[in-house]
């Protein structure tokens, strides 16, 4: 099944690469794009250069389908990766893996970040999402694509959030 996720930002995208590359926003938007734990965030390289961003995280099987809960027990390990190439003409691409632990579904595709005219950035995943579940493979791979559109626009959501508090996690409510 293929999924396109496509996110807006109010900032250039330098600010934008600064932002996913950096750790502490990484853990915290980790934090609130889903109801579960981060466990682990690692980001190695840089903007300049190109980086790699590995979140690792448990999540309720409340996202799957009835039918597959039985095969992965009451939590999911979903470990996230996108690795950034060094920018061209303004341009960001990298690749993007999601897998979870235990279950038949993996998310590979593609990312881009690039200049809008008004100032602003654009974030596309494409993305195909596969399951490899005899009978519900069909059932299983539209849950798992509304779960990870789930996550990336709040995500997305956290990003601009953080971009608005001026670069730092917000305060309030």
């Amino acid at each position: 099944m293929h999924l396109t996720v496509e996110l807006t930002f109010p900032a250039d995208a330098d600010e934008v690469v600064a932002m996913l590359a950096d750790e502490t926003f990484v853990r915290w938007r980790a934090a609130r794009a889903a109801d579960g734990t981060v466990e682990q965030v690692d980001v190695s390289g840089s903007p300049d250069a190109g980086f790699t961003v590995v979140v690792r995280r448990t999540l309720p099987t409340d996202l799957i389908p009835v039918q597959v809960r039985p095969f992965v027990g009451d939590r999911l390990e979903v470990r996230q990766a996108e690795a950034w190439e060094p920018p061209v003409g303004g341009r960001r691409v990298g690749t993007v893996a999601v897998e979870i632990a235990g279950a038949p579904v993996r998310v590979t595709g593609t990312v881009a970040l690039e200049r809008l005219p008004d100032g602003g950035s654009r974030q596309v995943y494409d993305c195909v999402v596969r399951a490899s579940v005899p009978l519900f493979g069909s059932v299983v791979a539209e849950a798992a694509a509304r779960a990870v559109r789930t996550t990336l626009e709040a995500e997305g959501a956290a990003g601009r959030e953080w971009l608005g508090a001026g670069g730092r996690p917000p305060v309030g409510p």
